[in-house]
């Protein structure tokens, strides 16, 4: 039977955890209490911190053996998401913590696929939450007081919890229409050349169009290796240029690794690789306060990337590609990449652009199953757009 999972380190949030449980169990769902504490619990529960604990890759003893808290709130993340990961029974997680159990439980909730609903009820939950969602669905919701014994705040906010847990449980989304989905990559500045691929495919695809914000590429990525998605098309690799000159919106060293493991067909070019992000001016690293800018908004400065940055851009992203043994299909728009690299635009840049476009050709070592093609338009032209819908519907049918 699917059930609830109520997580908490029973140890020092052990009221809450129940009064949580119970509230939830009243509404005619079943639960079970998990424990991912590292000392004694001081309530009953259905799991304990010691089995949790059996899941690390080296033993209970890595989790529960030693004294400094700090390992062991970390051993204990690490358990938790290789215990919840082994499950068949959950309709839905919710946790409760301070710092360390919100670190342990979100550590799971990060491992289980999207649309499982999530709720972390956390002390930090007004902060930067960036480091516990990432690019996952956690709902994080505001303990508002500290969680040291129950008071008639805390009582509300986990009553509220409970509802909404229980009712996301008891009443799951439907299930999609059927379409096979493709991922898509789009900036502001590639919007047009995006906009339209996705209306040419959508009758036949469902479309998820992700910001190329670094966690944008990373959460189209984690679909792929879910097996969430049937191919991508990555116009707007933009993310690269972060990673690799410092802006403040980049990709991981993972970027494209999932497309090398999952080999769905990819159609992909160079969309707004002529610029790194930073946030206001004030904030631009002094290295770079002589170079080209372009104000996108007051928090959003783009500086213009150089024909050496270009050059080192390619050879990343093809030197990536290479190791692709799917449908690879790399468009190169040579008459720009966004809708600042235009003649005339504040970023145009030919010799920048030939710099990006021949290490990408020399680099992605294009053989039967991987295309380099170059088409005399702009990235926001709607011939380019016609031109990726081809390219993907000539893989996608293979």
């Amino acid at each position: 039977m699917k059930r609830i999972y109520v997580v908490g380190t029973a140890d020092t949030k052990g009221e809450e955890l129940a009064f949580l449980a119970d509230t939830i169990a009243a509404s005619g769902v079943a639960v079970s209490r998990v424990d991912v504490g590292t000392r004694d619990a001081t309530i009953s529960v259905d799991i304990t911190a010691k089995e949790i604990a059996g899941h690390h890759p080296a033993g209970t003893e890595a989790v529960l053996g030693g004294n400094d808290r700090g390992t062991a709130v970390a051993a204990m993340g690490v358990a938790f998401a290789r215990f919840i990961q082994s499950r068949s029974d959950i309709s839905a997680v919710i946790g409760i913590g301070g710092g360390g159990g919100t670190s342990i439980i979100t550590s799971g909730m990060r491992a289980l696929p999207l649309g499982l609903p999530k709720i972390m009820v956390s002390t930090l939950a007004s902060g930067d939450t960036a480091p516990y969602v990432d690019v996952s669905d956690i709902i994080m919701m505001p303990s508002v007081t500290d969680m040291a014994g129950l008071n008639r705040l805390s009582r509300t906010v986990l009553y509220n919890a409970a509802q909404a847990i229980a009712g996301m449980a008891a009443r799951p989304a439907p299930p999609p229409d059927g379409k096979p989905s493709i991922g898509l990559t789009m900036f502001g500045v590639t919007t047009p050349c995006v906009t339209a691929i996705a209306e040419q495919l959508r009758a036949t695809y469902d479309c998820m169009v992700f910001h190329a914000t670094g966690t944008g590429g990373r959460s189209m990525e984690k679909l792929a290796d879910s097996g969430l998605l049937e191919g991508v098309i990555d116009i707007t690799t933009t993310e690269v240029c972060d990673l690799l000159f410092g802006g403040v919106l980049p990709a991981t060293e993972d970027r494209f690794g999932a497309i090398v493991r999952t080999k769905l067909p990819y159609v992909g070019s160079v969309g707004a690789l002529d610029m790194v992000n930073f946030w206001a001016p004030a904030t631009i690293p002094e290295r770079y306060r002589a170079r080209l800018f372009y104000e996108h908004n007051p928090n959003v400065t783009l500086m213009r990337t150089t024909v050496e940055e270009c050059r080192q851009i390619g050879e990343w992203i093809g030197g990536r590609l290479a190791r692709c043994e799917g449908p690879i299909r790399f468009l190169i728009p040579e008459k720009g990449v966004s809708a600042l690299d235009i003649e005339g635009g504040a970023f145009f840049d030919p010799k920048a652009d030939a710099a990006l476009f021949e290490a990408i050709e020399r680099t992605i070592m294009p053989n039967g199953t991987r295309t380099v093609t170059r088409l005399p338009l702009h990235i926001n032209d709607p011939k380019f757009a016609k031109a990726a819908v081809a390219a993907f519907l000539d893989i996608a049918k293979k």
